[in-house]
């Protein structure tokens, strides 16, 4: 069995994919590693933040999916 093949991810609304790891800046024309800790450590931080908004996301449409919880003391 091989290894799996690292999965790419581009950040969102950008040029820029990580990919086995490391983050690319991509063109047109090409692409280039970035290589400097300060910007890369940014865009880990980035990246992170937006992985905990879209599950804060999910986890409320989960939540507005399941029915309502009765409430005690309120009849109709």
């Amino acid at each position: 069995m091989s290894a799996p093949t690292p999965r790419s991810e581009r950040l969102v609304c950008s040029s820029v994919v990580r990919h086995g790891g490391q983050w690319w800046l991509v063109t047109g024309s090409g692409s280039v590693l970035a290589t400097d800790p300060t910007f890369t450590g940014e865009l880990d931080r980035f990246a992170a933040a937006m992985a905990a908004a879209d599950q804060a996301i999910a986890d409320l449409r989960s939540q507005q999916d399941d029915p309502p919880t009765p409430r005690p003391g309120r009849q109709r």
